[in-house]
């Protein structure tokens, strides 16, 4: 039985909240277990002399709040790193997985504004910051007479630019939120339907190297399964696209009873174009999750233009 495990994971507020769920998750599962938070400082985090620049595709796009993590546990310098499952490629290194994850929060976007109660409500040319292209796209194809600006940083860091008047509106995840106890901030919560969240949205995912056998049981105790199922379907749709966590895409997959329901949206970055597709069946196996997101994938595919992605 493993007596120590080293727990990597980015600075940030939210981040080490979601290390310590998972801390406290593991000592209630293993008494006497040791557990080490690492903290390890990306090449995605935000630096203010940055600006206010998008994380760029070319250099890893979004896998840059997990390459120093992913390295250092590869080294076998720390045992695991704990993720935003949105925040990873859907393809990892070799030698890396993530099969283990805590119970999903709530996966839904919240809107954000000190001066308007909706999109709805804003008028022509109000300003949205985001650096997200998923929410970018989405919102411009709802609402083409908005203006979308980048806006970086962590939670508190957005909210205040927001307080100061940087942008009039813009969006967060609701489970950071939640997590940090800041939901009294939210305007209005989107709804799936409306607004599909990102891929593994209020996931908290574990990554661990691949023939880790001891680390690999340790966690088996504290993941959600339902959760691993939604998760597993959704990556596969997101590998299937070729998409990353930083392009146009959206998937949530809901599990009731036994049945999954799965869609996929893709729009262009300026929203002039929208796809989605829907699946629902049967889903009771890791493998049943996986066929599900790979079909729903290669049914949208060959519908998108090349390059949209």
């Amino acid at each position: 039985m493993l007596k120590k495990l080293r727990i990597g994971t980015r600075g940030s507020l939210l981040a080490l909240t979601q290390a310590h769920m998972v801390v406290d998750a593991l000592r209630a599962a293993h008494s006497g277990l040791d557990v080490e938070i690492v903290e390890i400082l990306t090449s995605g985090d935000w630096k203010p002399a940055q600006g206010e620049t998008r994380l760029m595709e070319a250099k890893g796009g979004k896998g840059q709040f997990a390459h120093e993590i992913e390295q250092r546990i590869l080294a076998g310098d720390i045992d695991c790193g704990v993720h935003s499952l949105k925040d990873m490629p859907s393809f990892l290194p070799e030698g890396l997985k993530i099969e283990h994850f805590l119970p999903r929060e709530d996966a839904r976007d919240a809107f954000i504004s000190v001066n308007y109660k909706s999109l709805e409500d804003m008028p022509a040319g109000s300003v949205v910051g985001t650096s997200s292209l998923r929410r970018q796209a989405f919102l411009l194809a709802k609402f083409p007479h908005l203006k979308v600006l980048p806006i970086r940083g962590n939670v508190p860091t957005r909210l205040e630019k927001l307080a100061q008047g940087q942008v009039d509106a813009t969006f967060l995840a609701l489970a950071g939120l939640k997590r940090l106890d800041l939901e009294s901030h939210v305007t209005c919560i989107l709804e799936p339907s409306a607004f599909l969240p990102a891929c593994g949205q209020g996931i908290v995912g574990i990554e661990t190297r691949s023939g880790d056998a001891d680390v690999l049981q340790v966690f088996s105790a504290i993941s959600c399964f339902d959760t691993t199922l939604v998760a597993i379907a959704e990556r596969a749709a997101l590998q299937v696209l070729d998409g990353s966590c930083h392009t146009p895409v959206g998937a949530y997959a809901e599990l009731a009873g036994g049945r999954m329901t799965l869609r996929v949206a893709v729009a262009k970055p300026d929203g002039t174009e929208f796809f989605e597709d829907v699946v629902e069946g049967p889903v009771v196996t890791l493998e049943d999750a996986r066929t599900m997101g790979q079909v729903v994938g290669h049914r949208l595919k060959p519908r998108l233009p090349e390059g949209i992605l």
